[in-house]
């Protein structure tokens, strides 16, 4: 096991990291910012380094920075959490050359996965369910492409093989939009990602998002812990997760989640990964794999009891997983709801000081942030400032807990999406059973 880690990523999931590393008997290293000097992870790890200014590209994308921190306080390995470099293969692959043990998969397996025509073509291989579509990017020949979307049929969604996290994807709905449509796409890609190679896929009208967590080991070992449904989405960005995902043919699942296993060891994959899919009609179809430890972790640790953060740490250290497939069950049913520092109506950032911060508590609630009464939310980085999980036997008894739990969360001086986080688990069409990707949206009047 590793004696000392650098954790390269700031709030509830840098603390998350040192709780990990603790219950593991690793010192940590914390990286920060200026502003984020006291951050409660900064204040608990046993060294801390000003890896630079507050804007993100100048500290935490900060590659030689966050490098040095490791070599000065003679550290082994760096856990990048979520976000920032976390997916960044050019990161992992200079952490590995420096000497340091990157947590996570190697940098060649998350380039493969990075670009969603690859990992749609490494999908199929492994029996892994996939959307119908170009089976490979897009050429110049118009006339080869509208065929293509004949074949698929519309309406289909135009996708940047280099995108993610909503960007670089457009909905055609007729045949004498898609040329214009595909060269507007590859235009915005270009601009984005460097890179413009774009794809097609069949355009799902009312799917539900629901993804396959993963783990394995150096040693060939790898599981699955089950799903999760992550539906309840504004402009492609996750607000409610649940599992396990309610409402699930159970052959679907059962074909989906060996699938997954199979996909994990084709690839040589390492650490924890999350598979995402649509799931529409009974079908699944696999859309990307995310090579990081994902915001809604806790709630697959909830229902399984696994510790999700130790066995990725534990597996980069070449240890074998602590579990076998036959040890992991589901147990009951777990919300999360993400709290973020935001106008519940506008959704504008509401960076400020926290004057009084409470915390729900009771059977089955937990909550993952690092707020603390006089804590200042900055205005540079993501709005995310907690979580707040909720467990039970039942869907609807889970529902009913996190309800309570959000009419206990007090967090004065700064705005929080808390109201429309009630709105959701008192809906009834919502309580009833889950909902599509466009429910939320549509609830909300988005266009």
């Amino acid at each position: 096991m590793f004696e000392k880690l650098v954790i390269a990523n700031r709030g509830e999931i840098a603390l998350r990291i040192l709780r990990a590393c603790r219950q593991l008997g690793i010192k940590t290293v914390a990286v920060h910012s200026v502003c984020d000097r006291d951050l409660k992870h900064v204040r608990l790890a046993d060294e801390t380094v000003c890896i630079g200014p507050n804007p993100s590209n100048q500290s935490y994308l900060n590659i030689p920075a966050l490098i040095s921190a490791a070599e000065i306080t003679d550290a082994q390995a760096i856990h990048p959490g979520y976000g920032f470099l976390a997916e960044n293969a050019d990161f992992a692959e200079r952490v590995e050359q420096s000497g340091f043990t990157f947590i996570g998969p190697s940098a060649a397996v998350i380039r493969l996965m990075g670009n969603k025509v690859a990992a749609i073509e490494a999908m199929k291989k492994a029996g892994v369910p996939t959307v119908p579509g170009s089976d490979g990017p897009l050429g110049d020949d118009g006339e080869a492409t509208v065929a293509i979307a004949r074949r698929i049929g519309f309406p289909v969604i135009v996708k940047a093989a280099a995108g993610g996290g909503g960007r670089g994807m457009r909905v055609v709905h007729t045949e004498a939009a898609l040329l214009n449509a595909i060269q507007v796409t590859k235009g915005e890609a270009k601009a984005a990602f460097g890179d413009d190679t774009v794809y097609l896929e069949k355009f799902l009208e009312r799917p539900r998002h629901v993804e396959v967590q993963v783990l394995a080991d150096t040693l060939g070992h790898a599981v699955h812990l089950y799903d999760r449904d992550c539906s309840m989405q504004r402009r492609h960005q996750k607000v409610l997760e649940e599992a396990p995902a309610p409402n699930i043919d159970p052959i679907a699942r059962d074909a989906v989640l060996e699938s997954c296993v199979t996909a994990c060891k084709n690839l040589g994959y390492v650490g924890a990964g999350t598979f995402e899919f649509l799931y529409e009609d009974g079908q699944f179809y696999f859309i990307e794999m995310n090579t990081r430890v994902q915001v809604e972790h806790p709630v697959t640790e909830m229902v399984t009891g696994v510790d999700i953060v130790c066995e990725q740490i534990r597996v980069a250290a070449g240890l074998p997983l602590s579990i076998t497939q036959a040890d992991i069950a589901i147990t009951g049913h777990a919300i999360e709801c993400r709290i973020n520092a935001e106008n519940p109506t506008t959704f504008l950032p509401s960076p400020g000081t926290v004057s009084r911060y409470h915390a729900p508590g009771g059977p089955g609630v937990r909550v993952d942030s690092h707020l603390y009464s006089g804590y200042t939310v900055p205005p540079h980085y993501d709005s995310l400032i907690a979580k707040v999980i909720t467990h039970a036997d039942t869907r609807r008894d889970a529902l009913k807990r996190m309800e309570i739990a959000l009419s206990e969360t007090l967090i004065d001086g700064i705005e929080t999406n808390i109201p429309l986080q009630n709105r959701i688990v008192t809906d009834d069409a919502f309580v009833e059973g889950p909902m599509s990707i466009h429910y939320l949206e549509k609830k909300l009047g988005v266009q």
